[in-house]
Order: structure tokens, then C-alpha cells, then sequence
């Protein structure tokens, strides 16, 4: 008889074995696959680690190898090892709580990754060795910076960064002024007058960067390129696509980007209610990213939630509209989510900054690592001294051309707020205070699921409410 396909108890479905599906078979050659998931090096790292119980993330596109991964993998260092597939964010983020569901005491990370540094557990990175025609991709260079005195920064995708050393060798000894950046997940300390950013380091000279530079990427479209370009949206691009062997000038509006980004700080502005999204359990001192968003979100006078909900999508958010905003933390590649789609916008721990402390103005610059914004980080600005006369600010709003106010609070942390909404606590005459949040639940017309065991009768089932939500039969006029 076949197994259950569910079951309430997690163990046995943690160690259930699950026969890989005959269309699942690997594109990649056998003779090639060991350099391609670089077996060698993760047993090397497993034995060094002396783990036991190794957890392999995998994206959706990579799973077809897991299996086969795995068991080269236990064959050669004796390991249990565990596939995680669907992760709890981005897949580009190492999943560290997945990893401790199983008890996993290393993980090895396969495929694109952010390189967002990670506390709890070891990691290695397989990215996969993408193949580059380096030969082509030098030609193309050359053919884009026909100025042999060009100050250039070359980066890459991950997957592609293997290609770089080559590459280099090629193009150096006729461009002295190109920068090539080196991976560097590790947190080790940042070179002298180096720059060290989204888990690279590279050291262009002081004094052009990053104005005078221009940056050539190795790698398609997509959240690192975008990332990248706006941070230093002063910079051109120019782009080596390996997939279709094509090299070009970027054509990224970034002037256009960066003004739907103000567009996003001004709707801020205007929310009097703002949703802090946890969008990662993994990523260094997101904790810290929390708790100073609550703190500054306060100061400028608005109401916070804080809401974890996994991957987002606009109808998980769409649950709450007493939010006017939400604000994401997550890894930069994450953080810069297009929600054009959403009920509410989405913004990013900078833009809310901008939008609450008064001693931050825009720059033009993105700033999409949250760390950068905390205590010791380059960004950081301290919320400024309120003088109580001065605490409530009006200003007008450039999305509805009203007035709005701001009372800026002088305290650090959220204290207990007063409220004047009251509502009958029990059948008899007590009453107990609402927060906006619980004023807006009791005025709903579902407010979610009460167990009340043994305090409801039971009723026979009768036939409900037809129609969607927005526009129920009974509810539809003539």
C-alpha cells in the first residue's frame, strides 16, 4: 500500500523517502557534473567542518541534480545530508532556519546567491561555473572601451565569476586603469581605501570613484545588475551577456527608476500607518534592522505592525489595508520589490528613512543593504534632537497636494501610547482601551477564526454568502 502523501507528524516527514520522478533527468554531462557542483570542494568543506548533518538548498531550476548531488556527497564523507527546495524568502538567500528544522550543522548553497553575510551556521557556495566564451567577452570589451585609459570596474554574476581571473589576465596589461572585483561572503575586513559591497571588494582610486568610473557586468539581466546600477547611478554600464554572446550599453532608464524610488519616499510620507515586512531570518542583524525601523517609524509620529509572512504577493498583503505602506527588510537583492501590483507599496528601510528622519534628504543614491543604515554603518544618521515646540511640522504633500503634519517624538523607543478608543470587553459594563489596529479589527465584518470551544451552539449548516469579496449577490444592487 503506498505511503500517506500528508501527515501531522513533521519527523516523518522530514525523513520520508521520495523516489525522484522519471522526467526529472539531468541536462548536465556526466564527465562535467563533479566540476560543476564542485564536488570535491563541498566533501572538503563538509570534512573540515566535521559535519554530520549537511542541509544542500537548492533553486527550483537546480533540483533535477539534488538527488544525485546528495548521494556523491554521503557516499564520500559518510554525512547525512539534507535537500532543501522551496525556501522560506529568496532563493538567492541562505535559508538558516530550514536548515536548523533538520538539525543541519553546515550548509552548502547552490546556484545564484546575494552574499548577504549569514551568523548561525557554516556555509559553502556552489555557483555552478556557467560556461563564458572569455575570448569573445575580452573582444567585446575592447570593442566598448576603445579607450585604453578608461577607469573601469569590472563585476560579474556569481555564476560567471569564475571567468574573471582569465579575463583579467587578458585585459590588464592594456587597460592599467580596470578594477576587477573579487567575491568576499566571508566578512573579512575591507582593503585600505577599498570598497567592499553586496559581497565584493575591489579598490578603485578615491578620488574618480565613483563618478569617473564606468562598470562593465558579466552576466544577463536581472536583481544584481539592477542592484548594482542603482547604487551608483552616476556610473555607465556596459554589459557581456554570456547566454546570447552579445555585449551592450545598459539601457536601464535609471533617471526613471530613481523617480518612482521619490515617488515611493513621498507616499511614506504621506502613511500614518506603516507594515514592517520581515523578509529574511537569515541575513546579519536584521534584528537590529527591525527594531531601528520601529524606533525612527515612531519618532516621526506613524503607527507600526510588524509582519511575517514568507514570500510575499499582493494578496497576503492586501489582508491588511488599514496599512498605507510596508516597508520590507530583506537582502538588496530583495529589497528593491516592484510593487506596481500590490494594494499598497512596498518601499525599502532606506526610503523609509528618508521619508521619517529629518536629518536624512535624498541623494539620488540607493542605499539597498539595510546594514548600511544601521549604528557603524556608512549610512547611518542619528535621529536629530526635537525641541517640543517644534515638534509638530506641516508640510504639503507632493502626491496629494494637501497639507500634511508630522509630530516628531523626542523618545528613542515606542512608550505606552495613549488611545481613546473604547469598546465593551465582556457582556457586562467593562470596557477596555482599542490601538488603531484592534479599532480596525472590531469594525470588520470577519475578524478571523475563535476556537470558543464549548461556548457556540451547534447549528445545522446553512448555505452562505455567494460571490467574491468584493462583491457579494446580497450586497449587489439593482
Amino acid at each position: 500500500m503506498a505511503a500517506a502523501l500528508f501527515s501531522s507528524d513533521g519527523e516523518e516527514v522530514i525523513h520520508r523517502n521520495l523516489a525522484a520522478p522519471d522526467m526529472a533527468i539531468s541536462k548536465i554531462p556526466e564527465k562535467v557534473f563533479d566540476e560543476i557542483y564542485e564536488i570535491e570542494k563541498t566533501v572538503d568543506f563538509i570534512q573540515k567542518q566535521g559535519s554530520r548533518r549537511v542541509a544542500l538548498q537548492f533553486p527550483d531550476e537546480l533540483l533535477v541534480d539534488s538527488v544525485t548531488v546528495a548521494k556523491k556527497l554521503e557516499d564520500a564523507t559518510g554525512a547525512k545530508t539534507y535537500v532543501l527546495g522551496d525556501t522560506s524568502y529568496g532563493s538567492c538567500c541562505v535559508d538558516e532556519v530550514a536548515a536548523e528544522h533538520v538539525g543541519a550543522d553546515a550548509l552548502v548553497h547552490y546556484g545564484r546567491a546575494c552574499l548577504s553575510p549569514c551568523t548561525r551556521l557554516p556555509v559553502s557556495y556552489v555557483f555552478g561555473h556557467k560556461t563564458v566564451p572569455v575570448d569573445l567577452c575580452a573582444d567585446t570589451f575592447l570593442h566598448l572601451y576603445p579607450d585604453c585609459e578608461s577607469h573601469v570596474v569590472v563585476f560579474s554574476d556569481v555564476v560567471y565569476d569564475h571567468v574573471l581571473v582569465e579575463l583579467e589576465s587578458q585585459l590588464a596589461p592594456g587597460y592599467p586603469h580596470v578594477v576587477f572585483s573579487r567575491l568576499d561572503w566571508h566578512g573579512e575586513a575591507c582593503p585600505p581605501g577599498g570598497v567592499c559591497k553586496f559581497g565584493r571588494h575591489f579598490s578603485p582610486n578615491p578620488k574618480l570613484w565613483p563618478v569617473n568610473y564606468s562598470i562593465f557586468f558579466v552576466g544577463s539581466e536581472g536583481p544584481t545588475l539592477s542592484n548594482i546600477m542603482l547604487t551608483w547611478p552616476r556610473c555607465s554600464f556596459f554589459s557581456f551577456n554570456p547566454e546570447t554572446r552579445e555585449g551592450r550599453k545598459e539601457g536601464l532608464d535609471v533617471n526613471r527608476a530613481l523617480m518612482k524610488r521619490y515617488y515611493l519616499i513621498e507616499r511614506a510620507r504621506d502613511a500614518r500607518v506603516v507594515g514592517i515586512l520581515v523578509g529574511t531570518l537569515g541575513v546579519a542583524d536584521y534584528l537590529f534592522a527591525l527594531k531601528h525601523l520601529k524606533d525612527i517609524i515612531h519618532r516621526a509620529g506613524k503607527k507600526s505592525y510588524m509582519l511575517a509572512m514568507g514570500k510575499l504577493n499582493p494578496a497576503k498583503l492586501a489582508n491588511f489595508p488599514e496599512v498605507d505602506v510596508f516597508v520590507l527588510v530583506a537582502c538588496p537583492e530583495n529589497s528593491l520589490l516592484d510593487s506596481s501590483g500590490f494594494y499598497r507599496p512596498v518601499v525599502t528601510p532606506d526610503e523609509i528613512e528618508v521619508a521619517c528622519n529629518p536629518a536624512r534628504e535624498w541623494t539620488g543614491y540607493c542605499i539597498t543593504d539595510f546594514r548600511d543604515l544601521l549604528p557603524g554603518g556608512f549610512a547611518h544618521l542619528e535621529f536629530p534632537e526635537i525641541d517640543p515646540l517644534d515638534a509638530d511640522r506641516t508640510d504639503v504633500s507632493l502626491i496629494t497636494g494637501g497639507l500634511r503634519s508630522a509630530r516628531l517624538s523626542a523618545e528613542e523607543t515606542p512608550g505606552q501610547e495613549s488611545c481613546t478608543s473604547l469598546a465593551q470587553r465582556n457582556n457586562a459594563t467593562a470596557l477596555a482601551e482599542l490601538g488603531p489596529a484592534a479599532s480596525f479589527l472590531a469594525a470588520r465584518s470577519w475578524q478571523g477564526l475563535d476556537r470558543a470551544l464549548g461556548q457556540t451552539p451547534v447549528v445545522k449548516a446553512v448555505e452562505g454568502r455567494r460571490g467574491i469579496a468584493i462583491a457579494y449577490e446580497d450586497e449587489i444592487s439593482g
